[in-house]
């Protein structure tokens, strides 16, 4: 790779080879360097492809802002969480994570805590991803000599949620998770029951609600059910369960305006089924 603009000692402009135009950082990078000098790839700690949201002004200028050692930091979670999940994550998660660590700093150092009102939910709905948000804390600490609070892990996890799902914006990920907990208090208030936490089919039904949400705010629809005579058997059959989902199309027609499809209610009908377990 070759230098195309030097922004300051660790921070440099140059193309990768399909010949995007990219942010290279690395601690020395930039130093004593000038316009197409060859750039020491053993330097480099995170490169950054320009696209449509994050062109070169506003990357850099975020990158500026933000000191090497936070980059690191989140590049380090990051691939802490890779290892945890077993997955691919979106590159926009370094971008978004190394901006909230670094501001999340600056509000402590500043003694301005935030709280995260969705912190219960998230520790029951994304749990290994909290688990990871809770080790992040730890290499926080361990590397920056900063404590962070538990809310902090939250925040972070949704910011991990949201690089696996490959949403938009964390606040759809906030959201989404809301939803959740409101369409199982639905479930709740309609069969007048608490239900089994711990159960299997809770966690079929949790499973099954981030995905429906997913879908929601993709606004993509499920495969068609095999047949009619099935869908007006399981209408037939649980009556009072389909009823409850019917609720649920309501609140989400309310705060949406938008009516589910059928199969998605038969699909819902299925799962408040096993959840409930009602004879």
């Amino acid at each position: 790779m070759i230098i195309e603009k030097v922004i300051n000692n660790n921070i440099v402009v140059s193309r990768n080879q399909a010949s995007n135009e990219i942010i290279v950082v690395g601690k020395g990078l930039g130093f004593k360097k000038k316009i197409n000098d060859p750039i020491d790839e053993s330097l480099v700690e995170k490169t950054y492809v320009i696209t449509n949201e994050w062109n070169v002004n506003k990357l850099t200028d975020m990158l500026l802002d933000i000191p090497l050692e936070h980059v690191q930091v989140a590049n380090e979670i990051i691939s802490f969480a890779k290892v945890s999940l077993g997955k691919k994550l979106s590159e926009n998660l370094s971008l978004t994570l190394t901006d909230h660590i670094h501001y999340a700093i600056e509000r402590n150092d500043k003694g301005m805590e935030l709280k995260n009102a969705l912190l219960w939910e998230i520790k029951r709905f994304y749990n290994h991803e909290y688990l990871i948000g809770k080790e992040a804390l730890n290499i926080i600490e361990s590397r920056l000599n900063v404590r962070l609070p538990e809310d902090e892990a939250g925040f972070i996890a949704l910011h991990i949620v949201n690089a696996n799902l490959d949403m938009d914006e964390v606040g759809q990920v906030a959201e989404m998770t809301e939803i959740i907990q409101n369409i199982l208090n639905i479930v709740k208030y309609h069969f007048k029951i608490d239900i089994d936490e711990y159960s299997l089919n809770y966690e079929r039904f949790v499973t099954h609600l981030k995905f429906f949400t997913q879908r929601l705010f993709s606004d993509t629809r499920l495969d068609d059910l095999e047949t009619v005579q099935f869908m007006l058997k399981i209408k037939e059959q649980y009556q009072n369960e389909f009823s409850c989902a019917l609720k649920i199309n309501d609140y989400i027609n309310n705060k949406y305006d938008r009516d589910l499809e059928e199969d998605e209610l038969i699909y819902l009908t299925i799962h408040i089924r096993r959840i409930t377990n009602i004879k």
